[in-house]
């Protein structure tokens, strides 16, 4: 089979808040193309994209899924992604290989906060977009008011190309195509009949198609000009500016319908066909910029088979059973079965084996998969997400995605002893699906630490490690990395003398300790004159009191940003030792840290919440309760705020839980580390009581 035309190609994510119907319109999408024989139901669990045993059981779509089918003479690429919160980075990659995209409003639930994220996510893409309001069936549906929503919402024009046939219930009855002025009733199937547009109708429709008109005029000055002296303008010179506005995101054309009832759906996706772009148009919008390894120079790929091979990685799926699937898109050239391909970002060669399109998790053979195609291969042994995949001869990179870091941690441990390798390699595994997963042991607490985007979304993860490597673990809220500094001078000796018989063991020495400025770390000063410690023993001294100060004094924390000068001190020309003037060396700086007022510091985390404007008093007033400091509020697109806080690490190990709660699943929040405080005395006191307990019990 030859390579399909790359002027006849869509790649399109879908995209929306969690619950918003996008699998449900991708069955209906399928259905109506002939890609499946009937529609699947994400009540039922047997939808073609939510095909993961998570997915089914949670009702949710939690990993990008994708699903390529004809339509006429189109080949369209349908990436249904993850509306979840904990799962947008996902939507993230995902977009770096559409096209254009589809978002999803609800006309029940309107423009929420999830919403307004995958918008932006399509924003920093410059992926240009058309917008579908769904659910226009359900009871309280408001086709008017969602409408006005999302032009009060996004910083784009939404262009109306149909409208209900009715403005009562119900409004699944047939459309009126704004441009055309023609009405037309829904019959048996997917037939839409064409009638006389009711007269009721007929001056709304009319308004439409005035706005309509006026809105696309302003973009073209050509238009403007014939607009103005009064001269019509066609059907098809209206369209082209369209088009060419939705390209450059001036205008978002807008469409209505019900998935779950598969009503105006095939309007949708003559809509994604007509107004957004093929590869090619794409291209020349908003060129494919790659690098040349070795080299700082940087190159445009054009959409073209006779050009050297680049693809590129955006998605992995780590499967026990069938090796990786690794989901990719060519930009240049042709990608073959049975050839070996060079993957630039690790510099090593891959062996193709066969390569598939795929519709949810069904893989079709390819022979050959050219510009602007999507496809999948397995049992790659090295590349994952976010590498390029070219010719030796002609290596490319493309610029990795840098992905958000994780929000929250949880510690981890086997349920099984003796697991904990198990859990590790069952982890990694996963690791390389989702780069938005990490794990480690922490060296200070011998936890081992998983985190993520929020709670469910390490849920998911440690599930799959039972699913598909037979691991359970445990979790719990890790410990927080508490660290002890001092806020004044002080000077100690420290003498360690035994005697036991024969040689016997000396070491002494005096030492100055003073604060240094936060983030300045340690630092070990040498003062000694005269020869009153010997040259070999100082790096001895410097030991014992750096292994003191990773043991800390009040809590058992790392001490931080301390300067230690050691001036003076004393030795024995046989009973002196290496370990003698460690041991007086952590002797010293244990008495003088005692003395120079020491204090426990918390991490405080830099934190920004998007709340709906409704909740903004309860989320400040949380925040303020967890020993919050608000550092200011700023308004956002659709009636959100934007909260800036700094906060103690220890308040926000279950924010995510929390925030859902106050903002009934609408707030969104982010989390970053920023720098260390002193803990308030009467928590710092509970902290070493605890400390002083459990070493008590060891």
């Amino acid at each position: 089979m030859a390579t399909v035309d790359v002027e006849k190609i869509r790649n399109i994510a879908l995209l929306a808040h969690s619950g918003a119907g996008k699998t449900t319109l991708t069955e209906a999408i399928l259905f109506n193309s002939g890609a499946i024989t009937r529609m699947g139901s994400v009540t039922d669990g047997n939808t073609v994209m939510d095909f993961d045993p998570e997915e089914i059981e949670r009702k949710l779509t939690i990993s990008s899924a994708l699903a390529q089918f004809q339509w006429r003479e189109y080949m369209v690429n349908l990436i249904d992604t993850p509306g979840f919160i904990n799962f947008l980075e996902d939507t993230r990659g995902c977009l770096t290989v559409a096209d254009g995209a589809v978002l999803i409003v609800s006309a029940v639930s309107g423009v929420r906060a999830e919403t307004l994220k995958v918008w932006s996510i399509a924003a920093e893409f410059d992926i240009p977009a058309v917008v579908f309001i769904n659910e226009i069936d359900k009871e309280n549906a408001d086709f008017h008011a969602t409408l006005q929503q999302i032009k009060d919402s996004f910083n784009i024009n939404p262009i109306t190309l149909y409208i209900p046939l009715s403005d009562s219930a119900p409004l699944t009855i047939g459309l009126i195509d704004v441009i055309k002025q023609k009405a037309y009733k829904r019959g048996s199937g997917n037939n839409y009949e064409e009638i006389e547009m009711p007269a009721p109708m007929k001056d709304k429709a009319a308004e439409y198609k005035k706005s309509l008109t006026e809105c696309v005029v302003e973009s073209d000055d050509a238009l403007l000009e014939k607009y103005l002296e009064g001269e019509e303008l066609s059907d098809e010179a209206i369209i082209n500016a369209l088009v060419e506005g939705t390209l450059a995101r001036r205008f978002a054309p807008v469409t209505f319908g019900s998935a779950i009832n598969n009503f105006a759906v095939p309007q949708l996706v003559d809509t994604i066909i007509q107004y957004l772009p093929s590869p090619i148009r794409r291209a020349k919008a908003k060129p494919v910029v790659v690098n040349i390894p070795g080299n700082s120079n940087e190159v445009s790929l054009d959409p073209l088979k006779d050009k050297p091979l680049s693809a590129y990685v955006f998605k992995t799926i780590a499967d026990p059973y069938a090796g990786k699937l690794t989901m990719f898109r060519v930009f240049s050239g042709q990608f073959k079965p049975d050839t070996t391909v060079y993957n630039a970002t690790k510099g090593t060669r891959e062996r193709i084996g066969n390569v598939h399109y795929l519709l949810g998790k069904k893989q079709t053979p390819a022979q050959v998969l050219g510009p602007g195609e999507l496809g999948v291969v397995t049992k790659l042994k090295e590349t994952l997400t976010g590498d390029t995949l070219c010719e030796e001869a002609h290596p490319y990179i493309f610029k990795p995605l840098k992905f958000a870091e994780p929000i929250i941690s949880y510690a981890i441990e086997p349920k099984t002893k003796g697991d904990e390798e198990k859990v590790s390699i069952g982890l990694h595994k996963i690791l390389d699906e989702d780069p938005t997963l990490k794990f480690h042991r922490d060296e200070e607490t011998n936890e081992m630490i998983i985190a993520g985007m929020g709670q469910i979304h390490i849920e998911v993860a440690l599930h799959k490690l039972k699913r598909k490597f037979g691991v359970e673990v445990d979790m719990k809220t890790p410990k927080v990395p508490y660290r002890e500094t001092i806020r004044a001078r002080s000077k100690a000796q420290g003498k360690y003398k035994k005697q036991s018989g024969g040689r016997g063991q000396y070491g002494d020495c005096w030492i100055e300790i003073e604060p240094k400025a936060s983030g300045e770390g340690f630092e070990f000063v040498d003062k000694i004159v005269g020869g009153a410690i010997p040259r070999s023993y100082i790096p001895a001294v410097e030991k014992g009191v750096h292994d003191k100060l990773k043991d800390g004094i009040l809590a058992g924390y790392p001490m931080v940003d301390i300067r230690v000068t050691v001036f003076d001190g004393s030795y024995h020309a046989v009973d002196s030792s290496e370990m003698a003037f460690k041991i007086a060396g952590s002797m010293a700086i244990k008495k003088a840290a005692m003395d120079a007022h020491p204090v426990l510091l918390e991490p405080t985390m830099k934190v920004e919440v998007i709340t709906p404007d409704d909740c903004l008093g309860a989320v400040i007033g949380d925040l303020n309760s967890k020993r919050g400091r608000v550092q200011g509020v700023d308004s956002q697109v659709g009636g959100n705020q934007k909260v800036m806080a700094a906060v103690p690490m220890s308040e926000m190990l279950t924010y995510a839980n929390q925030l859902h709660s106050i903002t009934s699943g609408r707030g969104l929040y982010t989390m970053e580390f920023s720098h260390y405080e002193d803990v308030p005395a009467h928590i710092s006191q509970k902290i070493i009581a605890e400390r002083s307990k459990k070493d008590t019990e060891e």
